[in-house]
């Protein structure tokens, strides 16, 4: 093991472990003939808790953190272009990798046991835009070996004490590949949010049939049911009807029978009347 290995063992270890995990690696490092790089390692400064939460982002989230620090770049060159519309393109895209770093962060310190206060992760989100904003600052925070959060003053980047950050350079070959990265995300947003237009518009296409359907339905059941009304209407007038006829057929016949009644009373008086007069003529 050498020294740049013993480092990134010793920031990689539980901030808890740290001062245990310091004295045995610099005596690994003075036991296999490193004596310069063993007390290069002791003079290494236990994280703090903001510092170790931002190097554990380093080590599992890399590429993310690449994609920030190249947006920092894209920042500098419309900056120095004078590109208002660039800038007010890139600031939301700013703030939406910051989010996102900050969620995964809070999430990363979660799987190792460790709770990220209000006052942490405003110190994170401040190390990670002073990255994003001073290159020296992106190359501190990529290295992953921070012991302070980090903040941007203006007229540079400072620990949390107020010092200077240490620089370890970020090589063109990454920048570039967090760039390609960004493009072919871009690319996979875009490609999401026209699924998700298509899908919304077909959902608001059957939305739109449904309620037509609903419109149809409803239309034949309430001319269903007006017809059922006539139906039930016609059945009562044709109820009375038959009643109404039956009454008539009834009178019909009864008065049928009186007139027969009549005309054979009729008859019957006619014949005594002529019996009658015969009677009186021959008197």
């Amino acid at each position: 093991m050498d020294f740049e290995e013993a480092a990134d063992a010793l920031y990689a270890a539980p901030a808890a472990d740290f001062i245990a995990t310091r004295n045995q690696l610099a005596k690994q490092l003075k036991a296999d003939g490193d004596p310069v790089g063993s007390t290069r390692l002791k003079a290494m400064r236990k994280p703090t808790v903001a510092a170790w939460v931002t190097n554990l982002v380093a080590r599992k989230a890399p590429d993310e953190l690449d994609d920030l620090l190249a947006l920092g770049d894209e920042f500098r060159e419309a900056t120095a272009d004078l590109d208002g519309d660039r800038l007010r393109e890139l600031t939301p895209k700013r703030h939406e990798l910051l989010d996102k770093l900050a969620k995964e962060a809070a999430r990363l310190a979660a799987e190792d046991g460790q709770k990220i206060s209000a006052d942490v992760g405003q110190k994170l989100r401040e190390t990670l835009d002073a990255a994003l904003v001073d290159p020296a600052a992106g190359d501190a925070v990529r290295e992953g070996r921070l012991s302070s959060a980090l903040r941007h003053v203006g007229f540079g980047v400072v620990d949390e004490n107020g010092e200077p950050s240490n620089v370890t350079p970020l090589t063109d070959e990454r920048r570039q590949a967090a760039r390609d990265r960004r493009k072919t995300q871009q690319a996979e947003t875009d490609a999401a949010q026209e699924k998700a237009a298509a899908a919304q518009e077909e959902k608001e296409r059957e939305a739109a049939e449904r309620a037509k359907a609903r419109q149809v339905f409803e239309e034949a059941v309430a001319a269903a049911q007006e017809a059922e009304a006539k139906v039930e209407d016609l059945d009562a007038q044709l109820d009375n009807a038959r009643e109404a006829l039956a009454e008539a057929q009834a009178l019909v016949h009864r008065l049928g029978a009186d007139l027969d009644e009549a005309r054979r009373t009729a008859r019957e008086a006619q014949k005594e009347s002529r019996e009658a007069r015969k009677r009186y003529n021959r008197l």
